[in-house]
């Protein structure tokens, strides 16, 4: 663990600190806190609800990010508005973007997902690359999803043969 503190100090460092950016955080909410939820944080947050746009490993139970955010997010539930890297919880949600992994008992993707969802249900609007889980749903699919349930509105048999084919399948289901 001190290795991974130690590094993703260093990591932080590259991403070259600005007056008003600070390298830790602690909250209870994202009005108390030791920082601003408008202070950039290039390090690690420790929350039990954190809301600030980040570069850092985020642990707590409640990990928000605002903005244009990366690292690594791990608690009960994470939440994004663009976020590159790993989110790593029982919920986790993003708002615009996702690049990345997002593992957890629910991952919903509102924008643009490209990636790694696994959980036991997995959502996503604009999707890119593979969701593994119990369902999977994705309202434009590009990629592959493995799991019970499988749906994707945008495969084109649904629309050449719609009264033959059902809107998803059991097992595996794809469109490119």
């Amino acid at each position: 663990m001190k290795q991974l503190l130690i590094l993703t100090i260093l990591a932080a460092g590259t991403f070259g600190l600005k007056a008003d950016d600070a390298m830790f955080q602690a909250s209870l909410t994202p009005d108390i806190a030791i920082h601003s939820r408008t202070t950039q944080i290039n390090g690690l947050s420790l929350n039990i609800w954190g809301e600030n746009p980040q570069y850092s490993l985020n642990i707590g139970f409640v990990n928000g990010s605002t903005g244009d955010s990366q690292g690594l997010a791990w608690g009960l539930v994470n939440y994004a508005d663009s976020y590159t890297g790993v989110a790593w919880g029982m919920v986790n949600i993003s708002r615009e973007k996702f690049f990345g992994w997002q593992c957890g008992a629910i991952n919903y993707s509102q924008g643009t997902f490209t990636g790694l969802q696994s959980g036991w249900i997995n959502v996503a609007q604009d999707f890119h690359g593979l969701q593994w889980g119990m369902v999977n749903y994705a309202e434009n699919l590009r990629g592959v999803q493995v799991g019970l349930v499988n749906v994707a509105l945008n495969n084109p048999w649904f629309k050449e043969f719609p009264d033959k084919l059902a809107t998803g399948f059991p097992i595996v289901n794809w469109s490119f």
